[in-house]
């Protein structure tokens, strides 16, 4: 087993939305996975899988492309104005999900990362389930329906929301990385390529939605 998962039993029932027959490793990822440097986490988290329990079943999506943030030096990252409210959740143990809200009618969704009292979070941009590529953190939380009930839940709990391993091993050479996107006030923060994204995937350099960020 690998670090930072915790074995799934097979149910053959379960419907898979990609398409696939359940294999015989799901193993959802625990604490101590996201407990590590936040860009070695986001790198991991590609080929991973986001599954939100739904009325009608689970629902799994690749993830594809996922965006770094790191610390309060880092000026793209909200916890850069300080411990808020807001984000509180981003000092907290790793493994939670911090969802916000932007214009009142966008949701994203970040895992966070590192230790406690350090503010670090990976927000998840894109993934790839029976629909086709979602591309966009607002896209990807509206189709799974994700909201701001969800902010603080613990992902390793397998219940409502989490992430799995499906023993997809992603190769360095399959991962590009790219600046972050919507954050030019960040100033020399701006330029940090700590986006990355499967090869596989085409390559979103402009969104409508702006200061998706983590």
């Amino acid at each position: 087993m690998p670090i930072g998962s915790v074995s799934l039993p097979v149910n053959l029932a379960i419907f898979d939305f990609m398409g696939i027959a359940p294999t015989l490793r799901r193993e959802i990822l625990v604490p101590a996975f996201y407990a590590r440097q936040t860009l070695v986490v986001a790198r991991h988290l590609l080929g991973k899988y986001l599954v939100r329990k739904l009325p009608e079943g689970l629902r799994a999506g690749r993830l594809i492309e996922v965006e770094a943030y790191v610390g309060q030096q880092d000026l793209a990252c909200h916890a850069s104005k300080g411990r808020t409210r807001r984000t509180e959740v981003l000092f907290g143990p790793p493994g939670r999900a911090y969802v916000f809200m932007i214009y009142g009618m966008y949701h994203c969704m970040n895992v966070v990362t590192e230790r406690l009292d350090f503010p670090a979070a990976v927000l998840i941009r894109a993934v790839e389930d029976e629909t086709g590529l979602i591309d966009g953190p607002g896209r990807v939380c509206r189709a799974y329906e994700i909201d701001l009930s969800l902010n603080y839940h613990d992902l390793s709990t397998g219940r409502t929301l989490w992430i799995e391993d499906r023993g997809e091993r992603v190769p360095k050479s399959r991962i590009v990385a790219y600046p972050r996107i919507n954050v030019d006030y960040a100033g020399q923060w701006a330029a940090k390529p700590w986006r990355f994204r499967l090869k596989t995937a085409p390559v979103t350099t402009r969104l409508s939605i702006k200061s998706q960020r983590g």
